[in-house]
């Protein structure tokens, strides 16, 4: 790391002149500086790269409060043509206060109307939460929602009021997290493979998980001129991001756990079951598991040819969401678990059909479904969901081309837990081992000299295919059964990287024991989220290692998640609504169409989304093209030493008592 900043400290210069002729040609600039300045007509917000070099100015009309102007000057400015346009501007509107008192912010979320005039939501705190190639991924601490309207008159204030104290239930200073450089919102094949996959659409980023999309586009998609920028957009992803710090004989690697919760379908546990016309299902969580080597900072490495990827990242990608079949419960009665409902039967399932459709179409095949609700009960409840989903995979499978059929295992895991001979983390290892062989891991750069003896000898390593779990809520089980995909595939990442001598990983080790914390900090905030109670049975249930205070605690998680579904998840899913402005959303998109029921899916779905020759270009690109987070990382304009990086900061296995 030392070599690299020396290196680095040469060419800093020739860095940012890269970085501003790219940003110059393409449109997009990295801001993460943010200064407001108003007075009675206009908001300002000076927005800044990170060594200060480049400036951008946009402009905001506060005369009128029924219509959103933003207008952004398309000017790049240098820092004494910004601080002339300043002086210009603050003389300029002397008449209205001049340029007023600046105020510092650290992103813009987005603008959101309720009965009358607009609202700017500003991120006006921030914290260091993981570090990826260099670029840090901050969590949202808190907002400030900022009326636009220098007069904001309301008719109806009671009802703005009510409007606004909903809109707050949802927490933006909880679970909220951006990256200014870095795409939060994509996995990280996605990221490295694709540089440019986005940037061709209509948006640089995945808004399926962009939770503050709705008040982003209602700004930007109302003008007559597309200014939808990338440089002003900071999409929010609602879920969990942690990351921990493992030494291997002396050999650092970083474990990084992302959780992205999808808008689409979201909401509160009882009122959002199963899956809707569009095919997207409730609690719909993508969780990323990244294990890197921390040799090098960046994504890239350097090379007597120039730069290369840098080959000591790699990914796994887990899928978790509700069956995707037509299914409520009841809460109308006092009932801690109401019975399960089917009220609509689709002999061709067709809302099923465009959600595997869809999977499809982002992760590709092969599709191993884990299904882990109860087979029997004396009281048919989940056993009703476990025949009619089994019946759909069937039907939707027969038409799949061989090779392409959906990989459906079902398996009773409370069952198995209650008959002490059997052993349930032994056969989920099975289960996980048997996905991962299938779908594979993303490997940034070709495994060790050692493992291309036996192997044939490849540049990086991809995955192609998902494994989709779930169980009634897609809480407890679900999470006990990815933590044991997730211990499996960090013994293959570790292997590919050649920190370990095999893949196979013993429980009770300071990794796996790191792991295990990390799956269980995912889980409950996963499960706070959807039913406002943390997990109840944990890891350490299936593993049969019980705590003197686990069944006190379990009555307590129980009851809090009885009281919180029945009392509160009614006004919690009105305020996810009006936060991810379903309503709005729902008057303007159009029914989907299908297709013949025999051919469901698109057949270009099935087709691998991630092909070697394209994926190998795509990230010698990148390497070569990308080089914006040295100066955030290192702000080499700054007397700063080592130790104030978050990597140095970091929870580490160094930490656990040995």
């Amino acid at each position: 790391m030392i070599l690299e900043i020396a290196a680095k400290l040469a060419s800093s210069k020739s860095s940012i002149s890269s970085v501003s002729t790219r940003s110059e040609n393409d449109g997009y600039l990295s801001l993460n500086k943010f200064i407001l300045y108003e007075n009675r007509q206009r908001f300002y917000i000076v927005a800044s790269n990170a060594s200060d070099s480049r400036h951008r100015i946009l402009k905001i009309d506060r005369t009128t409060q029924d219509e959103l102007a933003v207008i952004e000057d398309e000017a790049v400015y240098s820092g004494k043509q910004m601080s002339a346009m300043l002086k210009m501007l603050d003389d300029g509107n002397k008449s209205s206060g001049g340029l007023g008192k600046a105020r510092v912010f650290f992103g813009l979320v987005g603008f959101i109307r309720f009965t009358a005039g607009w609202y700017m939501i500003i991120i006006s705190k921030r914290s260091v939460v993981a570090l990826l190639g260099g670029h840090y991924l901050y969590h949202c601490e808190n907002v400030d929602i900022v009326p636009i309207s220098f007069n904001h008159k309301v008719e109806k204030p009671t009802e703005e009021q009510r409007l606004m104290n909903i809109f707050k239930q949802v927490d933006m200073s909880k679970n909220f997290y951006f990256s200014y450089t870095y795409d939060l919102t994509s996995t990280l094949q996605y990221n490295l493979t694709q540089p440019d996959g986005f940037y061709g659409g209509h948006i640089p980023f995945n808004d399926r998980f962009a939770w503050n999309y709705h008040m982003l586009t209602s700004a930007f998609e109302s003008q007559d001129r597309p200014s939808l920028k990338a440089h002003w957009l900071l999409p929010l992803i609602h879920g969990h991001v942690d990351q921990a710090k493992l030494t291997v004989l002396g050999r650092v690697v970083y474990v990084t756990l992302i959780a992205r919760r999808s808008r689409h379908y979201a909401g509160a546990r009882y009122l959002k079951r199963g899956v809707n016309d569009e095919g997207n299902v409730a609690n719909e969580v993508e969780t990323e598991q990244i294990v890197s080597e921390a040799l090098t900072t960046p994504f890239y490495s350097p090379s007597p040819t120039g730069r290369k990827p840098n080959p000591h990242y790699t990914s796994f990608v887990q899928y978790r969401g509700s069956i995707p079949l037509y299914w409520t419960q009841d809460t109308s009665g006092m009932t801690p678990k109401p019975p399960i409902e089917i009220p609509v039967v689709d002999p061709f399932f067709t809302a099923a059909a465009r959600h595997f459709d869809d999977l499809f179409s982002r992760y590709g095949a092969p599709v191993m479904i884990l299904n882990l609700i109860k087979e029997r009960e004396p009281q048919p409840r989940e056993s009703k969901l476990l025949a009619e989903y089994t019946q759909c995979v069937n039907y939707l499978n027969q038409f799949l081309p061989k090779g392409r059929k959906m990989v459906y295992r079902a398996w009773d895991m409370s069952r198995a837990y209650k008959e002490k001979t059997r052993d349930v983390i032994g056969y989920l290892e099975d289960l996980a081992e048997e996905s991962i062989q299938m779908s594979g891991f993303f490997h940034s750069g070709p495994e060790t000299y050692s493992h291309n003896l036996r192997n044939e000898d490849r540049t990086i390593s991809l995955q192609n295919g998902i494994c989709r779990t779930n169980c009634v809520d897609c809480l407890d089980r679900t999470n006990a059964a990815q933590f044991v995909f997730g211990k499996r595939a960090l013994g293959h990442q570790l292997y590919a990287l050649g920190i370990v001598d095999s893949p196979n990983l013993v429980f009770d080790s300071d990794a796996v024991n790191m792991l295990t914390e990390m799956y269980h900090d995912h889980g409950d905030t996963i499960a706070l989220q959807y039913t406002g109670s943390a997990l109840v049975n944990r890891v350490e249930t299936y593993r049969r290692m019980p705590h003197w205070n686990s069944h006190s605690r379990d009555i307590i998680e129980n009851f809090r998640r009885y009281y919180t579904n029945s009392l509160l998840d009614a006004d919690k899913q009105t305020a996810i609504n009006l936060f991810l402005g379903v309503q709005s959303e729902r008057s303007m998109t159009l029914p989907p169409q299908r297709g013949g029921y025999r051919q469901w899916y698109h057949p270009e779905n099935l087709e691998p989304p991630y092909v070697l020759d394209k994926c190998e270009k795509g990230i010698g690109d990148f390497a070569k093209n990308r080089s914006d987070f040295w100066i955030e990382y290192y702000r080499p304009l700054l007397f700063t030493s080592l130790g104030k990086h978050f990597a140095y900061s970091m929870n580490s296995t160094l930490k656990l008592p040995g």
